[in-house]
Order: C-alpha cells, then structure tokens, then sequence
C-alpha cells in the first residue's frame, strides 16, 4: 500500500525521531547500569533512588523539556538540533569516564536535561512536517525507534554482562556515538515552514507562555496530561515487576531480566510498526485506545488470580507490551502535536512533557515504599490506574479525520 510520503520525508522523519532513541537508549542504559554502579562505587537504595529521580526519565528530562519546548516557539524548531546533541554527547561521555557517584549524578542529569530539549524540538517537526493524512504513521516511527533505543542496551547488557564495571562505559559509549552521527545528520534539516509562516505573520511575536492557560488550551492539557501522566505512572512501576516475576518462576538472574524486559520492547515496538502505524490515520485514535486498554489491563488479570509462573510472566508482558504500542504514549505524542497552535506547540509539548517525567521522578521516590503493599495488590493498582488512563482517553479523545494542523 502506498504510504503518501517520500523517501526523503522518511529520511527526516527518523533523524528528528531519532530524539526518541537516545531518551529510551539513556533510560534503559541506566536501568541496566545502576546494579553494577552500586557494587562499584558502594551507594545504597537512597542514593540508587536519587539517581532514578534526577535521570533521563523523570526530573532532569522534564526540566529539559520545560526550557527546550519554550525555546522551539521563540527561536525556532532548528535551534535546537544545532546544540543539545552535543550537551548529550558530553553528559553521556562524563558517565562513560566517571570515577565516583556524584559524576554519576551530574552525567545522568545532564544526559536527562538534553533528551528532555530534544523531545518537543522533534515531535513538534515530525507534526508540522508529515503530509496530514499519514501524520500519524509517520509520527509512530518515532515510538518505534523508542522501543529499539531500549531494546539495545538490554541486547548489549545480555551479551557483556560478563564485563562487570565496563557494561556501563560501554553502553553510554555507544549512546555517545549514535548522539554525535545523529547530531551530524541533522545539520542539513531546515526550519519547519510551518513554523517560519506562522512567525512571519506574527511579525516576530510568539505566543507568550501564559497563553497556555488560557480556558481553550487547559482542556487539552489537561486531558493529555491526565491520560498519559497516569499511565506513565504504571510504565515507571513496571521495572520494579521483574525481580519478583523472574523470583516466582525460579530466574532471578540478570541476563533473564534483560531478556524478559526485551520482550515486552520488542512486542510494543512490534504493534507499533504492524498495527498502530497501518490503522491510526483510517480509524483513528479512540478505537485504537479501546483495544489498547484492553489488552494491558488483561495483561494484569492473570497476576491478580494465579500465581506467578512462566505463563502469567509471559501473558502479562506480551498483552501489556502490544497494548502499549497503540496506546497512550504513541496517542500522546500525535494529539499533543494536533491540538495547540504552532506558536505555542512546543511549549505545550515541553510543559507536558516536563510536568509528566517530574512527576514520575517524585512518584519513584516513593516506589520502594508502594512496592511493600505486596505484589499482587500493586498488580490491581496497576490495572486501576491503566483503565482509569484508558477511560479519561477514550471519552475525550480528539475528532481527528486528517485535518491540516491549522483547523
């Protein structure tokens, strides 16, 4: 079937999704990492904590996300690209050669700090780029290459674990090298038109923040906020999962972890490319997010009744992995593009984005303390909260039928 974009188009497309990437690749990589960084350099739960609030996924990316959406509407969607890979490059690098916790600290935050810039920066160009009838499609290989910039690390963690204190240095090593070839790929991307248009018949005026808040603007924050706040809530928790599942079916070993987690990637990124990419511009998002939900509260249901085995841990990671690629992240990221004007698109997209990833960094302070309810309690949290995300969704998903993003 005739997709409706060029090669070129593709081209752009995957070097701005690409901010996708190396923010999975980041999050992954130091999941992998921190086991090993605290038999190095001797730091406690306290400190693995703070290093998981302060990360690529919680605060320092929202931070990241707060100033680096803001600065697409004033100065443009390019600006960006021209610095923060190489901030990435340099915090990736300073973990790669750090010699003690607090380097560990400064690295992951300033790592966190860029992702968190590049996020809106790109989105915001995949939206106003892709040909209205295949937005969506094009804006799924964004979540696709997510998945894949987790699934790596975790490949590389099952085949080097062996290397014990270097697994790190490589793994951030290899995320220093694909950030400096993407930073040099997207030197030859140009300024998006439709923001250029739109600033000129501004007459250089942009939209001021406050303008965000104004009534028609907080529903849609709000909506996408709630929706996918939450159930980024429950992909924050997910990881505290494994080491009981991989206890009660008799594995607790790394490289099983790894691998069980790779499946669960590999599944979303699976249902993103085979299912949401073909079907979200026909059907639309709401029908997309009923199945979605569906399946990853169907995914929890066997936890809540059975106890844990081979077959639960599989059913569960594979309905919750396919139901989360055609679900809230992948919907987010196209009606946080869709509805907001282009003067204001990016700093909707970073403020939602920050609010989102510093509310995961508070809410994994205080995993270790949710995680004492027992497991099959937080497993019926967990589907609370992932039909609770489902419903806000499905009841006030936007009316989408490949509209220009003016309309």
């Amino acid at each position: 079937m005739e997709s409706g974009a060029t090669r070129e188009q593709w081209r752009k497309t995957g070097l701005a999704a690409m901010a996708n990437y190396i923010d999975a690749g980041s999050i992954v990589a130091g999941a992998v990492s921190l086991p090993l960084w605290a038999e190095q350099f001797g730091f406690g739960d306290d400190f693995v904590s703070l290093l998981g609030a302060m990360s690529s996924n919680a605060i320092s990316a929202g931070i990241g996300a707060l100033i680096g959406g803001r600065i697409c509407d004033l100065y443009g969607r390019k600006k960006i690209y021209q610095y923060d890979l190489l901030l990435y490059a340099f915090g990736a690098l300073w973990i790669v050669f750090a010699q003690a916790p607090w380097m560990l600290l400064f690295g992951y935050f300033i790592v966190g700090l860029t992702v968190g810039a590049d996020v809106p920066a790109s989105w915001t160009l995949i939206t106003e780029t892709a040909p209205k009838a295949i937005r969506g499609r094009l804006a799924g290989l964004a979540q696709v290459l997510w998945y894949v910039g987790a699934i790596a690390p975790l490949v590389l963690g099952i085949a080097l674990l062996d290397l014990g204190e270097w697994l790190p240095r490589i793994l951030f090593a290899q995320l220093f090298v694909v950030a400096m070839i993407t930073w040099a790929l997207r030197q030859g991307m140009v300024e998006s038109e439709l923001w250029a248009k739109a600033q000129e018949q501004a007459q250089g005026a942009t939209g001021a923040f406050r303008e965000l808040f104004r009534k028609r603007y907080v529903r849609a924050l709000s909506f996408l906020i709630l929706m996918y706040g939450v159930w980024n809530l429950v992909a924050g928790t997910y990881g505290f999962f494994f080491p009981y599942i991989l206890d009660a079916v008799g594995d607790t070993g790394d490289r099983a972890n790894y691998a069980l987690q790779a499946i669960w990637f590999l599944s979303t990124a699976l249902a993103v490319g085979t299912i949401y990419m073909p079907l979200i511009d026909r059907v639309g998002g709401r029908r997309l997010l009923v199945w979605a939900t569906l399946l990853q509260v169907a995914g929890f249901i066997p936890f809540v009744f059975f106890d844990v085995s081979f077959l639960t841990a599989l059913i569960n990671v594979v309905l919750f992995g396919i139901g989360a690629g055609i679900g809230q992240q992948s919907l987010f990221q196209l009606w946080s593009g869709e509805l907001f004007p282009t003067l204001l698109r990016s700093s909707a997209q970073g403020f939602m984005f920050g609010v989102v990833r510093v509310a995961l960094g508070g809410w994994s302070l205080l995993l270790p303390t949710v995680q004492e309810a027992g497991f099959r309690t937080l497993a019926i949290v967990l589907a609370l909260m992932l039909i609770v995300s489902g419903v806000i969704g499905i009841l006030f998903a936007p009316d989408r039928a490949a509209r220009e993003l003016h309309d």
